[in-house]
């Protein structure tokens, strides 16, 4: 069984608690270290590299299911169908 336990973060030195559940997934996962980071600095490191990454390319595409024009973060395989924002909140 898991509990609680107490880490440093390697980034601001103070301590976080890497909780039984963050540990129960990070075992189901596969992931085999322990975070090395709090979580308000690993929030920042993700920001920093998104900053560092600029803009996504956006994609032009039309929605298969009402036939509008949309964009997607991701380049269209034919066989595959795209959604608008809207039908997409529909189907999931």
């Amino acid at each position: 069984m898991y509990e609680d336990k107490v880490l440093v973060c390697g980034e601001c030195g103070g301590n976080f608690i890497f909780s039984a559940g963050e540990q129960e997934f990070y075992f189901e996962k596969g992931f085999a270290n322990e975070p090395k980071r709090c979580k308000p600095c690993r929030d920042a490191r993700k920001t920093r590299a998104g900053e560092r990454r600029g803009p996504r390319e956006m994609h032009e595409a039309v929605c298969a299911e009402c036939g509008a024009a949309t964009t997607v973060p991701f380049r269209p395989v034919s066989n595959r169908p795209i959604y608008c924002q809207e039908c997409f909140a529909k189907t999931h």
